[in-house]
């Protein structure tokens, strides 16, 4: 958002201060309004988008500490500084308790008001950008909140763009923390089933007895405490979506019951004799390699093929090194709103410690990070000092030497396949990188 883009309003009795504020405030090439009173103020809030207002806290009728609230209400990401008169401290007190930004004593602005509005318009910069979000989220989270311009993302998102309008099972593969769930939350919001329910529920996070309860509902009196009947997931998710996280956890007669499910639409709840029938389509993932599940027998190679009709496999934050900063950059504008904390970027030094650091827990780990250090800093700028000890150290400094990253990414891999016995699932599980990656990096060094 450039200066010209920024709207301030100013709001004082006083037309000589109301006037020169805003010659000051012109003058940075920020667009002014002015009004007399709060209800003209408001009045301005509700016609106009307004980054900024600064307004006096003694006016006739409706004061400056009444009109910060109502603002607040009407325009939760209008940021207000309040002016005061020498002294009165506590008016400016009052104010921030209302949700002012700041306030300052009318006998200093002219040195202050212009460094103050500016802290001021990027906090209020911040907030815009975040309600967008989040209505985006709330709404309509779709292919263009994946954040990523690297290859390996993108394919992933080209694959998935073309399966979303079909009924076609989708299973998602790739480490935890890849972003599997926000991919299904998009492929749902592409297809024909966006206004009816997406439900999302993890297998691994409850017993086999609840799960199935979960799942399928239940008849009064089917078990101990089921007191009433139950409506389960697929009946919620009927003519919608029902995204099965962690599926390659589940025990293999519930299994039995998906594949029901995936064949001719029907289930029985739990303590019943009656079908009931569905119209539900079903996206799954797994950081498993559902293939060799398959082979131990521990997963049904029926329900394998039925579910992997489409399989997209996302990367891990490693393979993706060019989307790092992006997506720390996004993590911190969320971070620094909910704090309510104006951190408006990253140092050099932080920055290169993100793209030295191996991200075993992926985007979630580095979100965890972003808030984290969000929390910790005490400038405008995030600074290494907010990062664990450590950090950063997996491999040398900054990406200018990739044949000395190639050598150790070369040597770690060969000490994990060794610690293996040359199991490639069980190496590809530990680095935490799809198993298609791990035989392509194992070609790139010709490793045995």
């Amino acid at each position: 958002m450039e200066v010209k883009d920024v709207n301030i309003l100013i709001v004082d009795d006083e037309a000589e201060l109301r006037n020169l504020l805003a010659r000051i405030l012109e003058l940075e090439g920020y667009r002014v309004f002015t009004a007399e009173n709060g209800t003209s103020a408001l009045k301005k809030v509700d016609q106009e988008i307004i980054h900024v207002v600064i307004t006096d806290v003694q006016m006739p009728g409706m004061d400056g500490i009444e009109l910060i609230e109502k603002i607040k209400k009407q325009s939760p990401t209008t940021e207000v500084i309040c002016l005061t008169a020498y002294g009165k401290i506590a008016d400016g007190v009052k104010a921030m308790k209302n949700g002012a930004y700041d306030y300052l004593e009318k006998d200093s602005y002219r040195t202050k008001i212009i460094p103050l509005v500016a802290k001021a318009v990027e906090k209020s910069k911040l907030q815009f950008e975040v309600a967008y979000l989040r209505k985006k989220v709330q709404g309509e989270e779709t292919f263009g909140s994946i954040i990523g311009n690297s290859k390996a993302i993108q394919n992933a998102i080209e694959t998935a763009k073309k399966v979303a309008p079909t009924d076609a099972t989708v299973l998602l593969t790739g480490p935890t923390g890849a972003g599997k769930e926000v991919f299904a939350n998009a492929i749902h919001n592409a297809s024909q089933r966006a206004q009816q329910n997406l439900v999302t529920i993890n297998c691994a996070a409850l017993s086999k007895e609840i799960l199935e309860s979960e799942l399928f509902g239940h008849k009064q009196g089917a078990f101990t405490g089921a007191i009433k009947d139950k409506q389960g997931l697929f009946e919620v998710a009927n003519n919608g979506t029902i995204f099965l996280d962690e599926i390659g956890e589940l025990e293999l007669d519930l299994q039995a019951k998906i594949l029901r499910v995936l064949e001719n639409g029907t289930f029985i709840k739990l303590g019943d004799t009656k079908e009931q029938k569905v119209d539900v389509r079903i996206i799954s993932a797994t950081n498993r390699d559902l293939k060799e599940e398959v082979d131990e027998g521990s997963f049904r190679e029926d329900l394998f093929f039925r579910l992997s009709m489409f399989q997209i496999e996302l990367p891990s934050l490693n393979e993706r090194h060019e989307d790092i900063i992006p997506l720390a950059t996004h993590f911190l504008s969320l971070a620094s709103v909910k704090s309510g904390k104006p951190i408006l970027g990253m140092v050099t030094a932080y920055e290169k410690a993100l793209l030295n650091h191996h991200w075993r827990g992926n985007i979630r780990e580095l979100k965890n990070l972003i808030e984290r250090s969000v929390i910790l800093e005490d400038s405008d700028q995030l600074t290494i000092q907010t990062l664990p000890f450590n950090f950063g150290q997996s491999f040398p400094s900054g990406p200018g030497n990739p044949e000395t990253l190639k050598a150790i990414e070369k040597q770690h891999i060969q000490k994990i396949l060794t610690h293996t016995g040359g199991n490639r699932t069980k190496t590809a599980k530990i680095l935490d990188i799809g198993l298609t990656t791990l035989y392509a990096k194992i070609k790139e060094y010709r490793l045995n």
